[in-house]
């Protein structure tokens, strides 16, 4: 799979679709790979140019030295969607990502046609837990804090199926100093004030057993968008494209529907420039 040496890293993705469908990118949460999105790609309608990537600091992307800063991530992925020439499109961020995808649409309007924010927020917990966890990861490693993600991530009954391992291994192999990095960017980060000048179609999307971004945190960030929509996945955790694909998919699919976005890249785009709690993931 390929990479692109973008703002000092080089961050690993891969492309698959037709190349004048319409662009769907899929932006992972904190201690994710791409792979994450391996459950929800068979349930997706056909024609979508559909972008995935590995974020600074994880999978098989570059792990610079922390702290990082939203804005970067922010232009890593800015950087990206220039570089692939992949805009506007329809942007999907889960959790970290999607505070990525906020952050995007207010910088770059003319890269994003429409928001799908998943299981995320404006402000995702607080920044003394994120430094509380940030330290610990730091001095113990990841698995000193892996039960408890896996319980906010996850239900009592997907954790007691086999495939739940692969989940846990995958979030247990981020390097740490990418892993706190990021960590590091979602402690500094308020979008409450930036995401409510945003006017493009959005749907917010949230699973009902979210232990780290729970539904009325999903529902308070997407409502500061006028006319933004809301999914609630039911049975489910942080993850529903994991749990739930074919729920997720089908959440997707009537967003995509409503809003006529079934059509090439070179559509044109739907936003105007503007300048710019929970427990948490």
């Amino acid at each position: 799979m390929p990479t692109a040496p973008l703002n000092g890293v080089d961050l690993h993705y891969q492309v698959t679709g037709p190349e004048d469908g319409l662009p769907l990118v899929l932006s992972n949460a904190l201690g994710c790979t791409m792979d994450i999105w391996d459950p929800l790609l068979p349930h997706l309608p056909e024609g979508l140019r559909v972008l995935r990537y590995d974020r600074r600091g994880h999978g098989r992307s570059g792990v610079p030295q922390p702290p990082y800063s939203m804005g970067q991530l922010v232009r890593d992925t800015e950087a990206l969607l220039d570089h692939l020439a992949l805009g506007p499109c329809v942007f999907l961020g889960l959790s970290l990502g999607g505070m990525v995808a906020q952050g995007l649409a207010i910088k770059r309007p003319d890269l994003c046609r429409a928001l799908i924010l998943s299981n995320t927020a404006a402000r995702i917990a607080t920044a003394e837990i994120w430094r509380d966890r940030a330290a610990s990861a730091g001095a113990k490693g990841l698995g000193a804090l892996a039960d408890a993600t896996m319980a906010r991530w996850f239900t009592p009954r997907f954790r007691a199926t086999p495939e739940f391992q692969t989940w846990r291994d995958m979030f247990l192999a981020t390097p740490v100093d990418g892993w706190v990095g990021c960590a590091q960017a979602i402690a500094g980060t308020d979008f409450y004030t930036t995401t409510a000048t945003l006017r493009l179609p959005c749907l917010g999307i949230a699973g009902d057993r979210d232990g780290s971004t729970p539904p009325d945190l999903v529902q308070e960030t997407v409502a500061l968008i006028p006319g933004a929509e809301f999914a609630l996945i039911r049975h489910a955790g942080h993850l529903p494209q994991i749990e739930k694909p074919a729920d997720y998919a089908q959440a997707i699919t009537n967003f995509l529907t409503r809003h006529n976005l079934h059509l090439a890249k070179n559509a044109r785009c739907c936003g105007a420039r503007h300048h710019g709690h929970g427990p948490g993931a």
